[in-house]
C-alpha cells in the first residue's frame, strides 16, 4: 500500500552496517571523558555520586541507558513491571552498559472508570512521557528502554522517544490471562457488563461476585484487543518494539512471571544496543509508512478507537504528517480480520499461541496490505523480521481470511463528520451490519447522570444518549464512557440504543457508540446545542452524525449558550485543561 506523503527526510541506515561514524557518548557530558582533560575534571563530583550508586572506574567508559518502570502494584496491568525493570538493568549490564532506572506514575483506566479519579487517566499519558523525557534528558543518557502496562502507559512510553529522535525500544508488559467462568473466558468487561445485567435484573448478586472474582486472574493488562493489547500490537507493527512481544502474557498460570517475557527483555536490550551500534534513531524507524502499517495491524486485528488518538499523539511527536482522515483511506482497504473481544470471542492468549503480530504482519505482507521495507529497531526490515513467523492458517478461527474476513473492509473504526461533529468524531463498527440508526436524544451533562439512568431502566430501545461536557476541556480529562456503554450491553440495549459523546471510549467497549466528538461541549461544539428529544442520525454508510435541527435553530441556541462548568480546578487537571482549551482556540 502506497504512502499517502513521502516520509520525513532522515539518515539512510542499511540494516546490519555499522555507521559511517561512531559519534561520542552523549553521556560523556554528565561522567567525562578521556581521563586528565579538562571535561573529565570538571565532572569530577558527579562521578563521585554515582560511585555511591555501584559505578565502578570502568563504569565511566559504558553507555548510560535510562529504563522507565511503568510500575504499581496499584493495577494488574502494571504491578510486575518492577520485575522487568530489574531484569532490563542486568541485561543491560551484561551488554556493556549502566542503568538508571525510575518509575512514573500509572493510572488504571478499569479501576477508575466511572469515578472523577479518571479524569486523569488522558492526562497520565502526557505525564508519563514529560517524566520519560525529563530523566532521560536531564542525565544527557545514550539509550533508553521504555516499559508500558496499562492503556496510557504504552504510547505514555514511546512518545519521549520520538519526541528527541532518542536511540530507544518500547517493551510492553504483557496481556492478563483470560479468567474462566463456566467455560467461558472473561474479560475485565465481563464484570462491567454484569453490571448493567445485574441492573436490567438478568442475574443476581451471587452471579455479579462470581463474575467479579474470576475476570482478572493474575497480573498483565486486559486481555481482549482492548486499547492496551491495541498499542502494544500497534507498536510492534511499527518497528518500535521487538517481534512476538506484544501478544506474550505477562504472566503464567501461577502468576509468575512469563518465561518469554523474559526474553523479550533481552530480545530488546538486544535491539536497543543495536540501534546504539548503527546509529538507529526512532524517526528513522517511524516513517510515515510505519504509521500506515501501524494502522494497517489496528484495523485488522479490531483494535480500540483510542489509537486514533494515541497514533496522532505519536505522529505528532515524530512530526510525521497523519490526520484523522487518513484513518478513513487505510480502513477502506483493510478487512477486519480478527475475532477478538470486546465484540468477539478471542483474547490476546488465543494471538500468542498463532505466532503472534508476526504472524499476521507475514499474512498482510503477502497481500500487499502492510510495507516490508520499513527499518525496525532490530536493525532489520519488516519483512526480515517476519520472514521465520508462522504462515497464516485456516486451521483456526482466531484471524480470518482476507478472502473471507470477519467483516468487510470499511467495517471496524471510522471517522465520521457532519453537523453534531464538523471537526470528527470516531466509530467501532466492528463488523456490525448497522448501517445507520436513527433517535431521540436523551441528553446527559455527565457520565454519571447516563450511568444512573441506564440502571434505572429509562433508557429504552431507540433512544440515543448524548453524554457530553466530558472531552478534553469539560471534564476535563476526556474520561472513557465504558460504565455506561457497558451498562448498555449488559442490559441487552447493545443493538437497540446508541451512545454518542465527546468523551471517549474504553477499548473494552462495544455496541453502537461514537466517541471523540469534537469541537468538544466546553468550548461550544454543536454537541452542547443538542436537547432533549431532537432527532438524532448516525449514518454509518455515509460517516456522518446529524441532528435534524436547522441551521437558523441551532444559531439561536447557540447565542443563548452557557457552557456547564464542573468547579474549580487546581493543579494537573488545571494545566490539562488550560492546555486544551487554548488549542482548541488556536487559528
Amino acid at each position: 500500500m502506497a504512502a499517502a506523503t513521502d516520509p520525513p527526510a532522515v539518515t539512510e541506515v542499511v540494516p546490519g552496517a555499522p555507521p559511517a561514524v561512531t559519534p561520542p557518548r552523549r553521556s560523556q557530558q554528565l561522567v567525562g571523558d578521556a581521563a586528565g582533560s579538562g571535561l573529565w575534571i570538571k565532572r569530577t563530583a558527579a562521578r563521585a555520586m554515582l560511585r555511591a550508586v555501584d559505578f565502578k572506574s570502568e563504569d565511566f567508559d559504558k553507555p548510560i541507558i535510562t529504563v522507565a518502570c511503568t510500575h504499581t502494584t496499584a493495577t494488574p496491568c502494571n504491578a510486575h513491571i518492577d520485575q522487568l525493570g530489574r531484569l532490563v538493568g542486568d541485561a543491560v549490564g551484561d551488554a556493556g552498559g549502566k542503568s538508571f532506572l525510575f518509575g512514573t506514575p500509572v493510572i488504571s483506566d478499569g479501576e477508575t472508570m466511572g469515578t472523577s479519579g479518571m479524569r486523569y487517566s488522558l492526562v497520565s499519558r502526557d505525564l508519563i512521557a514529560d517524566c520519560i523525557e525529563t530523566m532521560h534528558e536531564g542525565y544527557l543518557a545514550d539509550g533508553m528502554l521504555t516499559l508500558g502496562g496499562c492503556d496510557k502507559s504504552i504510547p505514555g512510553a514511546l512518545m519521549p522517544i520520538l519526541r528527541h529522535d532518542s536511540m530507544g525500544v518500547m517493551l510492553y508488559g504483557g496481556s492478563i490471562l483470560p479468567g474462566r467462568l463456566d467455560g467461558q473466558d472473561l474479560t475485565v468487561v465481563s464484570s462491567f457488563e454484569a453490571i448493567g445485567a445485574r441492573g436490567a435484573g438478568k442475574i443476581d448478586d451471587a452471579r455479579l461476585a462470581a463474575v467479579e472474582e474470576a475476570s482478572c486472574p493474575g497480573h498483565g493488562s486486559c486481555g481482549g484487543m482492548f486499547t492496551a493489547n491495541t498499542m502494544a500490537s500497534v507498536i510492534e507493527a511499527m518497528g518500535m518494539s521487538v517481534p512476538y512481544s506484544a501478544a506474550h502474557t505477562a504472566v503464567t498460570h501461577a502468576n509468575e512471571l512469563s518465561p518469554d517475557k523474559a526474553a523479550d527483555v533481552k530480545a530488546s536490550v538486544d535491539a536497543l544496543f543495536t540501534c546504539l551500534d548503527q546509529g538507529i534513531t526512532a524517526r528513522q524507524v517511524c516513517t510515515r509508512a510505519a504509521f500506515e502499517n501501524g494502522i494497517v495491524v489496528m484495523m485488522a486485528l479490531g483494535g480500540s478507537t483510542n489509537a486514533v488518538l494515541h497514533l496522532l499523539a505519536l505522529a505528532h511527536e515524530a512530526e510525521v504528517p497523519l490526520t484523522m482522515d487518513d484513518f478513513n483511506v487505510i480502513a477502506d482497504k483493510v478487512p477486519l480480520l480478527g475475532d477478538f473481544k470486546p465484540y468477539g470471542k478471542y483474547v490476546m492468549a488465543d494471538l500468542e499461541r498463532l505466532g503472534g503480530v508476526p504472524m499476521v504482519m507475514k499474512y498482510l505482507l503477502s497481500k500487499g496490505l502492510i510495507h516490508g521495507d520499513c527499518l525496525t529497531v532490530t536493525g532489520k526490515t519488516v519483512a526480515e523480521n517476519v520472514a521465520g513467523a508462522p504462515d497464516f492458517s485456516t486451521a483456526q478461527d482466531v484471524i480470518f481470511p482476507v478472502d473471507a474476513p470477519y467483516a468487510p473492509a470499511g467495517r471496524h473504526v471510522l471517522v465520521m463528520r457532519g453537523n453534531l461533529a464538523p471537526e470528527g468524531a470516531v466509530i467501532k463498527v466492528s463488523g456490525k451490519a448497522l448501517k445507520q440508526h436513527v433517535g431521540p436524544a436523551r441528553v446527559f451533562d455527565s457520565e454519571e447522570a447516563a450511568l444512573n439512568a441506564v440502571l434505572a431502566g429509562a433508557i429504552v430501545p431507540g433512544d440515543v444518549v448524548v453524554i457530553r461536557y466530558e472531552g478534553p476541556v469539560g471534564g476535563p480529562g476526556m474520561r472513557e464512557m465504558l460504565s455506561p456503554s457497558a451498562a448498555i450491553m449488559g442490559a441487552g440495549l447493545g443493538k437497540d440504543v446508541a451512545l454518542i459523546t465527546d468523551g471517549r471510549f474504553s477499548g473494552g467497549t462495544h455496541g453502537i457508540m461514537v466517541g471523540h466528538i469534537a469541537p468538544e461541549a466546553a468550548v461550544g461544539g454543536p454537541i452542547g446545542l443538542v436537547e432533549e428529544g431532537d432527532t438524532i442520525t448516525l449514518n454509518v454508510e455515509a460517516r456522518e452524525l446529524t441532528v435534524d435541527v436547522s441551521e437558523e435553530v441551532l444559531a439561536a441556541r447557540r447565542a443563548a449558550w452557557t457552557p456547564v462548568t464542573k468547579g474549580r480546578l487546581r493543579g494537573v487537571l488545571k494545566k490539562y485543561a488550560g492546555g486544551c482549551r487554548a488549542r482548541a482556540s488556536a487559528p
